[in-house]
């Protein structure tokens, strides 16, 4: 296997007319908020067009208690229209209590969640996990909330035997020593390293306890050589069966899909109206996660039929499930 570190994006039409690109592949989108009010205007067109670009199952996350119920409105609403109009991807929900926002969540915010658990079990808890992005973040006192919300819901995850979709960012030594300290095994219960961002070392380290790296649009950004060197180490070491792809929509925008170069992110802002006053442009939609299959495939030199059919595989593996993969699917 070749790994090509020094990936150029190609344009937007060579690409697409690529000789590889000849079918629509089925994929599985990890990881969404396309619950977020920011696709309210045209959520059934985006899924329309995302499972006309091969997208067949995707997944609704969570991060604060107060939109969980959200999560559940957007599945219904999204099967329901699945009834009149086959061609949506089907939806499923992971609750978990965000650490970046780990000065909002109580200790009722934990019981409700329990509670739903139970009620209307999810497919997996998450995004749960350990954020020091920021200098407010670092302070010892909202370390040791973030420690405590992160092992709660780990404790629910073992309760349950559900996976979890990790949140690790600028903390990757500090979440993988409590991982190994506690009894959630994800070479059993599977897992996912949501949109990872930390070195090889760390790569190979959440492999080895059985996580899935979870690869988003910041793949196709040339500049990204960190992200490429992490994501080639791992699979050197243990081969594709170690990644699944994602968008994280609205966020991470692949880099052929931005039209600028503004990067509102949701993440920190108003809770309550994710995005809003964002570049609407610059949102990212499920239909993009074929750029990400795409880069890969070049990234790692594997044809994107291939890396497609392992790719779903270790999806299933990595949320405990068993969907069916179809040889090709018709837009």
């Amino acid at each position: 296997m070749i790994l090509n570190t020094s990936l150029e994006i190609k344009d937007d039409t060579s690409l697409l007319l690529s000789s590889k690109w000849s079918a629509t592949l089925p994929l599985i989108d990890t990881h969404t908020h396309f619950d977020a009010p920011v696709f309210d205007a045209d959520r059934m067109i985006q899924a329309q067009q995302a499972y006309g670009r091969g997208v067949r199952h995707l997944i609704l996350v969570g991060y604060v208690a107060r939109h969980f119920e959200r999560l559940y409105e957007t599945q219904r609403l999204l099967a329901q229209q699945k009834i009149i109009q086959p061609a949506v991807p089907q939806t499923h929900i992971a609750v978990g209590l965000h650490p970046f926002y780990s000065d909002q969540h109580t200790e009722e915010h934990l019981s409700q969640m329990a509670q739903l658990i139970q009620q209307r079990r999810p497919l997996a808890i998450g995004e749960i996990g350990l954020d020091t992005f920021t200098a407010a973040m670092k302070q010892p006192h909202m370390l040791a909330k973030q420690q405590y919300f992160f092992k709660a819901q780990l404790d629910m995850a073992v309760q349950h035997q559900l996976p979890v979709m990790l949140h690790i960012r600028k903390a990757h030594a500090e979440a993988l020593a409590l991982i190994k300290a506690h009894d959630y095994d994800a070479q059993v219960l599977g897992g996912i390293a949501h949109s990872f961002s930390g070195g090889e070392q760390e790569a190979k380290a959440f492999v080895k306890l059985g996580f899935k790296l979870g690869v988003t649009g910041q793949i196709t950004n040339p500049n990204a050589k960190k992200l490429r060197r992490a994501i080639c180490a791992a699979v050197a070491e243990y081969g594709v069966k170690c990644l699944v792809i994602e968008t994280d929509c609205p966020d991470m925008t692949p880099v052929m899909c931005q039209t600028s170069s503004h990067h509102a992110s949701a993440l920190g802002q108003d809770t309550d109206n994710e995005w809003h006053g964002a570049e609407g442009h610059n949102r990212n939609v499920p239909s993009n996660l074929p750029w990400v299959l795409l880069t890969l495939s070049e990234l790692l030199d594997i044809a994107p039929a291939d890396l497609a059919r392992q790719l779903w595989q270790n999806s299933c593996d990595a949320l405990q499930v068993d969907w069916d993969y179809l040889e090709r699917y018709d837009s």
